[in-house]
């Protein structure tokens, strides 16, 4: 049996990335949601999200992925170069971009302008557009590293709820690569659940004010 932690959808973006591609590439699992602050002892870090299998207990995004694909082929692409590509990217997210975290925290629900663009900021996303439109042009898209969703594409699900909350200003290509993952039933599928989440997680909702403005709230009450 494979269970899933995660956390509240409308802000847990570590959460996202295993979730995501275990339901798009119809891998099995149960999933738990376990909100902010409710304790997370199955997790040695006490943190999600967390897979346990058979036994095994894997945390954090990237090692739950890597677990996922020792038994799934599919988690990555079957071109050697692709796939170097894909996991340098996943790397990248993993590590990097700390300045649009930090900035633009997920928060799905809300629509925000942001009291200003720092130049950090403007620097992670001319990077963005460049690394998508890299994959995309080289492997031939329509996802970042080929022709099928791979943990590329789940690694930047995240990203996705990024721009259209803060209503980030990006390229043709990268819109067009956003209007796509929006468009993915199952991204549709977290959005909607997220929506109709009650908790409000204090930490994430001051990131909000501190870095904007909120414009629209959709969340239910």
């Amino acid at each position: 049996m494979r269970t899933l932690y995660v956390a509240n959808k409308n802000y847990s973006s570590w959460s996202l990335r295993p979730w995501i591609l275990l339901r798009v590439l119809g891998i099995p699992f149960e999933e738990r949601l376990v909100p902010f602050g409710s304790g997370y002892g199955f997790s040695p870090t006490q943190r999600v999200p967390c897979l346990i299998e058979d036994g095994i207990t894997v945390w954090d995004s990237l090692s739950i992925v890597e677990f996922i694909a020792e038994s799934h082929a599919e988690v990555w692409p079957s071109d050697r170069a692709a796939r170097a590509w894909a996991r340098s990217a996943c790397a990248e997210m993993h590590s990097g971009f700390t300045t649009l975290r930090e900035v633009c925290g997920m928060n799905c629900g809300v629509r925000v302008e942001l009291h200003e663009m720092p130049e950090a900021l403007k620097t992670e996303i001319a990077r963005l557009e460049a690394l998508w439109a890299d994959g995309i042009e080289r492997f031939g898209g329509p996802w970042l590293a080929g022709e099928h969703f791979t943990a590329a594409d789940a690694f930047f699900a995240p990203v996705v709820y990024r721009i259209q909350t803060y209503g980030l200003d990006v390229n043709r290509t990268t819109r067009a690569y956003v209007d796509r993952m929006l468009h993915l039933h199952e991204m549709r599928e977290w959005y909607e659940a997220g929506l109709t989440e009650t908790w409000r997680h204090e930490a994430h909702e001051k990131d909000i004010s501190k870095y904007g403005r909120v414009l629209e709230d959709l969340r239910a009450v």
